[in-house]
């Protein structure tokens, strides 16, 4: 007599190619892909940076989920604001200089978004998270020793907080200590489960 069928593991992805999104998801201790999204990830005219942040966390789960029929997908996406402007990746260590002298003694906001969609293709819920940083007043050598030593110039607000940037720092106001670094694990997890993921150290699901 035939034993029962066992249904095959869900295929997970992260549609992403950041280095700092993956460390991230590597904590929950599931296995999962990673895939770069083809997007254009420009704001629209008008749209607010957390709106921006939204629409492509979800645009880039689709792209992905177009290419990889049949996995459940994470996409993710953040956007720095502030004065109510979009701040981007710095590139270069001139364009981090002037975000960082733009930031020297201020607040700013990280709009963090993530979606997930099940294997058919279909959205099983989307979260934001937004995280309030206040700077230092920063004097023009501190900007460059932090730069030279760190060189964050793929991050959005030319700072690392997991490393030395947090000594750029006065305040941070967040409901989830690592939406700041890029991916929200607490939304994720919920997300997850709602996608019928079992997660080590709970073993149930939503």
């Amino acid at each position: 007599m035939s034993s029962p069928a066992r249904h095959a593991p869900q295929r997970l992805i992260l549609g992403s190619s950041s280095t700092y999104r993956r460390e991230l998801l590597q904590r929950l201790r599931l296995p999962f892909e990673c895939h770069s999204p083809s997007i254009d990830e420009s704001p629209l005219p008008g749209e607010a940076p957390s709106d921006t942040a939204r629409r492509l966390a979800l645009a880039k789960a689709r792209a992905v989920a177009v290419q990889q029929p049949g996995a459940v997908v994470i996409g993710s996406d953040q956007v720095a604001e502030l004065d109510g402007q979009a701040l981007g990746k710095p590139g270069s260590h001139e364009r981090a200089v002037a975000q960082l002298r733009a930031m020297s003694g201020r607040q700013l906001q990280f709009h963090t978004a993530v979606a997930v969609l099940d294997a058919q293709g279909q959205c099983v819920g989307e979260a934001l998270s937004t995280v309030r940083v206040r700077l230092r007043v920063l004097s023009e050598a501190e900007i460059e020793h932090y730069l030279r030593a760190e060189q964050p110039y793929d991050c959005a607000g030319s700072a690392k907080v997991e490393g030395l940037g947090i000594t750029l720092l006065e305040a941070v106001e967040s409901d989830d200590p690592t939406a700041l670094i890029g991916l929200p694990l607490i939304a994720t997890t919920t997300l997850l489960r709602r996608a019928g993921f079992a997660l080590p150290g709970t073993g149930t699901t939503a």
